[in-house]
Order: structure tokens, then sequence, then C-alpha cells
């Protein structure tokens, strides 16, 4: 089980590192949306530092929503997913493989650039380190639930549009508790609960999304 793991993690972090100019895409997404704010609301910079944790972690969460199509649609175009769904390995585990890869290739770029962009809205360095560990903790959850609702609208016509719709509403507490600890830790109450709340969440993903996923998949191929 663990070689399966380890062979389709591999396979996508290649077919990732070939395609790369997505990851670009993702990236340069994330760090022009963080870049226009101050253009929107004006370069205050009390201002910005107010609004910087929830402007990154919006930020963050678009360039996951943005990429989260291409998750299984490579596979569900060349025939792979279906070959993937008639062998005898879990499905939950090769799920869990592809997910992990993209967050490897998507998610972990944005977390190792969002210090740089938090410094650029003149986030207080103390309210950093919360940053990244909230980012750490939240953005699989994003992938997580996102690969469900890729799942579900694989194949289907305007499923960009559906899949946002459908994972909007359940990205919104991740948002809320990842930038609520960054906010917590600067006012000096201190990010533990949210943290606390992000780990728990992500552990619960762990839990139920892959098993959810490959259910998903299971009807959208059917």
């Amino acid at each position: 089980m663990l070689s399966t793991f380890l062979a389709v993690l591999r396979r996508d972090l290649l077919l990732a590192w070939r395609g790369r100019a997505d990851v670009l895409v993702t990236l340069a997404f994330f760090i022009i949306v963080v870049c226009l704010f101050p253009f929107g609301v004006g370069a205050e910079p009390n201002q910005l530092r107010a609004i910087a944790p929830g402007v990154l972690w919006v930020a963050a969460l678009l360039a996951c929503l943005l990429s989260l199509h291409r998750l299984f649609a490579q596979d569900y175009s060349d025939g792979t997913l279906e070959q993937l769904l008639l062998s005898s390995e879990p499905a939950a585990l090769w799920v869990m493989a592809k997910v992990l890869a993209f967050w490897l290739s998507t998610g972990l770029p944005v977390v190792a650039v969002a210090p740089a962009m938090g410094l650029l809205l003149d986030l207080e360095q103390g309210g950093l380190p919360v940053l990244i560990l909230s980012l750490l903790l939240g953005t699989p959850i994003l992938a997580l639930l996102g690969g469900v609702g890729a799942a579900l609208t694989l194949g289907l016509r305007g499923g960009g549009m559906l899949l946002a719709l459908l994972v909007l509403p359940l990205f919104v507490p991740v948002l809320i508790f990842g930038a609520g600890a960054v906010e917590a830790e600067l006012s000096g109450s201190g990010a533990a609960a949210h943290l606390l709340l992000l780990g728990g969440g992500l552990a619960g993903a762990l839990a139920l999304a892959p098993v959810a996923c490959a259910a998903a998949l299971r009807i959208s191929t059917d």
C-alpha cells in the first residue's frame, strides 16, 4: 500500500513539474491579488496592517480554488482515473496521494511566498510565524475539501463555476480561523484556540475527505 501511495505521489509531482507553468500561474495569481489591495484601499500603513491577515488568506483561498479543476481532470481525460478505480488498491489511498501532490505543488509555494507578501502589507513580524503555521494547517484542508468538490464536478459542463459554488461555503470556516489566528496573535489574546481548531479540522478532513472523494469519483465516472 505504501508503494502505491509513493508511486502515485511521485507520478503526480513529476506531472506537476512538467506542467510547472500552471503552478507558476497560481503563484502569480496569489501575488497579484495581494498586490492589488493597496491600490484599492489605499497605502495607509495602519489600514494595510489591519487587513493583512484577511487579505493573505483570501488570496490563498482563491489561488487554491483557481487550480482545483486540474486535480483529476488530466487523469479523467486520458483514462488513468478509470484504471485506478478498477485497481485492487484502496481508492482513498491514491486519492490522498494525489491531494498531497496537489498541495505540495500548489499550496506549499503559496505558504512559502506568504511571509514576503505579509511584509509588503506591513504585517508585524510577530504575526508571521502564526501566519505560516495557520497556512500550513489550513491550506491542506482547502485541498482536501476542494478535492471532493473537484471529484463531484468532474466532466460536467461548466464544472468550474459549479465547483466554486460547492466548495466556497466549506472554505469559509477555514478562512475565519486562519485569518483569526493571526489577528488574535497580534492583538495579544493568543492564537492557540484558532490553531487547535484548524488542527482538528485538518484531522477530520484527513479522515473523511479521501473516502468521500473516492466515492464521488466513482459516481462521476459511472
